[in-house]
């Protein structure tokens, strides 16, 4: 059986932020509520120390490739109506492993 898992790169404009503090709060409060309510996988992955953006990692796994693919999709939408800051990026892959 095959297993499928999306991967997606998020990036962040935090324009107009001005402390690592703020940066924080903004980060964080998206993670929690991305991983309460969709159970991915989901990490700061660079630009920890930049101000002005932040940079996602997000991972979905599943045996079913239209799952994955809706799961991301949803995703995305929550990101860029739910998240303190503009969606600058954002970019995903399927990978399938046999």
């Amino acid at each position: 059986m095959a297993v499928f898992v999306g991967v997606c790169r998020v990036e962040l404009d935090l324009e107009g932020n001005d402390s690592l503090k703020g940066k924080r709060s903004v980060v964080k409060s998206l993670i929690h509520r991305v991983q309460n309510q969709f159970n991915a996988s989901i990490a700061e992955v660079d630009a920890n120390d930049e101000h002005g953006r932040a940079v996602l990692g997000v991972a979905v796994v599943g045996n079913d490739k239209r799952f994955v693919n809706a799961c991301v999709d949803k995703i995305r939408d929550f990101m860029e109506r739910e998240a303190d800051a503009p969606v600058a990026d954002f970019q995903f892959s399927i990978e399938q492993f046999d």
